[in-house]
């Protein structure tokens, strides 16, 4: 019997991110634009310059662009580093594929260590890497905390314990833009120099804004950076967000958005929220096994609470067993992108989410596998229930 998709309901957005935007946020939005050189506005952006540290783990000051976490990619590399400085990336997955190609295309020269997509940066290999370069010659080691591609998180203190295991003066940069507001994170206490973010996944905010947290180190070395930089320059901001301002003209209505998005993970505790992130991906790591099916992160210490990938056989096409997901079932999934296209499809468990949307998601990913054709045992929905039912 064939199934027809239904029009009632509402869409089950399950990439990892954009992420569903929760009512109180969007309504915190819905307010008229306002002066942004005026009093009314210096006071929201005092308050959310102050308010937004929290998920960040710092006291430092976190600078926030009206652009996409790309933009911060670039602020954080332009602020803090000069023509041919030598930075150490690793493979581990799309986005950090992209990152060290933008590196190399601002002028810097990139040591890529190769990676297989399935495990996080290895603490021995920056430490081994850093031991060995004795001039100092490398400037930063840029690590992805979350790769939104693969669903592996790396262990970034650890990562800070092996660079200062090699005694090495080297800046650590680290993208956390699939992982802030979702998994625990410290730029303070991990002796991180510049965090980068964006809006659109855990914060619950449209795309939009992205941050750069930065240490007093990264803020020191932006003083000498030789890299051009206008739009990006972290000094200015600085000056006018001393203020509640902005050198420039601001994403106020999303800033609005922030201020209640902020609010709403401060009434919910920060550890509560990664402890339910960390619940939703094991429930669902529950369904991928009970369904016969392979997590793609192999290490357990590095399996994400923001997504799981979901590895099939070579002889289906996980592009079509999305597609067929979204046209019978109104609910999007992610792709696998570049080498995983076709391979993985990912499920997103962030931001405002909770055990019944997980339960619905799973029994639709169910529901298109079985309709897809694909050999799975149809208890593996039992399992994440199963796990969803304890504390």
């Amino acid at each position: 019997m064939s199934v027809t998709t239904s029009t009632g309901g509402r869409h089950f957005l399950q990439i990892p991110g954009p992420t569903n935007v929760p009512d109180r946020v969007l309504r915190a939005m819905d307010f008229p634009t306002i002066d942004h050189r005026g009093p009314e506005f210096a006071a929201l952006g005092k308050e959310v310059l102050e308010a937004v540290k929290a998920p960040f783990g710092t006291t430092q000051p976190v600078i926030i662009y009206p652009a996409s976490g790309t933009g911060a990619w670039e602020a954080a590399l332009t602020n803090t580093l000069s023509p041919g400085d030598r930075v150490l990336c690793f493979e581990t997955g799309h986005f950090a594929t992209l990152w060290q190609k933008m590196a190399t295309e601002m002028g810097l020269e990139v040591d890529f260590v190769p990676g297989d997509w399935r495990h996080g940066v290895q603490p021995e290999a920056v430490q081994e890497k850093l031991a060995a370069d004795t001039g100092h010659a490398i400037k930063a080691v840029m690590v992805v905390h979350n790769e939104t591609s693969t669903g592996v998180t790396s262990r970034v203190g650890e990562v800070r314990q092996a660079i200062d295991a090699a005694g090495h003066p080297a800046l650590l940069l680290v993208d956390t833009i699939s992982s802030l507001g979702s998994i625990d994170y410290r730029h303070d206490e991990w002796g991180v120099d510049v965090t980068i973010s964006g809006s659109q996944k855990g914060l619950m905010l449209p795309p939009g804004i992205s941050f750069n947290a930065v240490s007093e180190k990264a803020l020191e070395a932006s003083r000498t950076a030789k890299l051009p930089k206008s739009y990006w320059n972290w000094e200015p901001i600085l000056a006018a967000n001393a203020n509640g301002f902005w050198p420039y003209t601001p994403a106020t209505n999303i800033l609005y958005g922030l201020k209640e998005a902020l609010k709403m993970l401060a009434e919910e505790g920060l550890p509560n929220v990664y402890a339910r992130h960390a619940r939703h991906a094991e429930a669902t790591r529950a369904a991928v096994r009970g369904w016969g099916l392979e997590v793609l992160a192999l290490d357990e210490r590095e399996y994400s609470g923001s997504l799981t990938a979901v590895l099939l056989s070579d002889e289906y096409d996980a592009d079509a067993v999305r597609e067929l997901i979204l046209r019978e079932y109104d609910m999007s999934l992610g792709a696998g992108l570049t080498k995983l296209a076709g391979k993985v499809f990912r499920i997103g468990h962030l931001g405002h989410f909770n055990d019944l949307t997980l339960a619905g998601t799973l029994a639709g990913v169910q529901m298109g596998l079985v309709r897809s054709g694909v050999k799975i045992d149809p208890t593996g929905l039992q399992s994440a229930l199963d796990r969803l039912q304890q504390p």
